[in-house]
């Protein structure tokens, strides 16, 4: 199968921006409480910390890496575990898994997601592999003529969503949980929390940090471009596969997944 752009902006030192993706996703208070109120248990971050993670990754892997097939078979795997997700009576706020307007949401956060974390360790133009990012959608419901058109429509997409984004406390206390990393075992939590707290603040645009109430200063700035420098000249020397990893593995294992006929989600 012959690279894309798209399989060049996959950059496995990414995942220091996973949590703030997450955050940016779940601002969106019916992605939030889907999560939040989801009766699928083994997507449960909290309860399955590694499926959880396997399963995401795999997910960005497929859209962004696989084949049409590949795709079309995790597809039906992500809608038997999504057709659990729609909110009830009880809901605060109405919301559905199928929903292609909260999916167009949560896949335009995963391309901002690639764009910073492409700029900031590979650098280049975002513009040669944006339109091939709407697979980031279309891997689920989302139609391609729902994704933006060009780089400055998706601007004004995203800044007509920023206007939908709003943190209520039950679903910041579930991030904050997230940020300091309590599905992980306290020691670990313990260790990794402020480095955790401070990356993923920081790949947090304004907006979000505002929402989430956590600070941000022009020296917490400075470090944390200082960071992304260091890393980015690691990055841009590493081989291909090295640079992709942990995403060419899970691709690996969804491919051995496919041959053995075991569960893809």
């Amino acid at each position: 199968m012959a690279e894309t752009a798209l399989d060049n902006a996959v950059v496995g030192a990414g995942l220091l921006a996973g949590s703030a993706n997450v955050i940016m996703q779940l601002s969106r208070a019916p992605v939030g409480y889907g999560v939040l109120e989801s009766k699928v248990d083994s997507g449960n971050l909290f309860r399955h910390p590694a499926k959880r993670t396997r399963t995401t990754l795999t997910y960005l892997a497929v859209a962004t890496m696989g084949t049409d097939a590949e795709r079309a078979a995790y597809r039906q795997g992500v809608n038997r575990a999504h057709a659990q997700v729609h909110s009830t009576d009880a809901s605060p706020v109405a919301y559905n898994a199928f929903d292609t307007d909260l999916q167009l949401w949560v896949a335009a956060c995963l391309y901002k997601g690639f764009e910073d974390v492409y700029l900031a360790f590979v650098g280049g133009e975002p513009a040669e592999f944006y339109r091939d990012a709407a697979k980031l959608g279309t891997t689920l419901q989302v139609h391609p003529e729902m994704w933006p058109a060009d780089r400055e429509a998706f601007e004004e997409y995203w800044a007509a969503g920023l206007a939908g984004v709003g943190v209520d406390d039950t679903v910041r206390g579930y991030l904050t949980d997230l940020v300091d990393l309590r599905f992980l075992p306290p020691v670990l939590a313990t260790l990794g929390r402020p480095f955790h707290r401070f990356v993923t603040t920081g790949f947090l645009p304004q907006r979000f940090r505002d929402e989430m109430r956590l600070p941000w200063t022009t020296a917490d700035q400075r470090r944390f471009d200082t960071l992304l420098a260091g890393l980015g000249r690691v990055v841009r020397v590493l081989p291909a596969p090295v640079r992709r990893f942990p995403f060419n593995l899970c691709l690996w294992d969804l491919r051995r997944r496919l041959r053995t006929g075991r569960p893809l989600v």
